[in-house]
């Protein structure tokens, strides 16, 4: 009978961190808000998205008829799961997909729902970004992990959204 051990791993190698790099930069304008009152997964909201922009490593027009199907949580905190179109210059179509959190005092997420500008440093808006495309010049972009730092005004949200490396 053997008394070795067997072979482990071999030494660990040290992981890469991750870095971020700048890499579009969206401006989504919106409709106005659908509040749909307390349903089974929590109080739903619903936000068109009627237009917009992005700029950056592609650029497209955002397409009337997506939207942010919120759900305002217990705490006041908003869970953002957007879904929309954008159209290049040259017919090509980028499916955006956003999910993340937007919270803050109550006071200061009040203020937001009407309208009125708030600092952004007096709440959080932070986003997961996912992109689909069937353009071969953007294929590389499905191929990527993007966060995103957002803001939102009276009838728009922008973001820039950063490239994990």
């Amino acid at each position: 009978m053997s008394t070795r051990r067997p072979a482990g791993p071999g030494p660990l190698r040290a992981l890469p961190v991750p870095g971020l790099e700048a890499a579009f930069e969206v401006e989504a304008r919106l409709g106005a808000l659908e509040d749909h009152g307390t349903t089974r997964a929590g109080h739903r909201r619903v936000v068109p998205i009627v237009g917009g922009r992005v700029t950056g490593l592609f650029e497209a027009d955002i397409l009337p008829g997506g939207a942010d199907w919120q759900v305002v949580r217990p705490d006041g905190a908003i869970e953002i799961d957007t879904r929309y179109s954008a159209r290049t210059a040259d017919g090509g179509h980028v499916y955006i997909r956003t999910f993340g959190v937007r919270s803050g005092r109550p006071e200061v997420l009040d203020a937001l729902l009407r309208g009125e500008e708030v600092d952004p440093a007096e709440y959080y808006f932070r986003l997961g970004v996912r992109l689909e495309t069937s353009v071969p010049a953007l294929a590389v972009l499905e191929q990527c992990v993007f966060v995103a730092s957002a803001i939102r005004e009276a009838d728009r949200v922008r973001y820039t959204a950063y490239r994990v490396t």
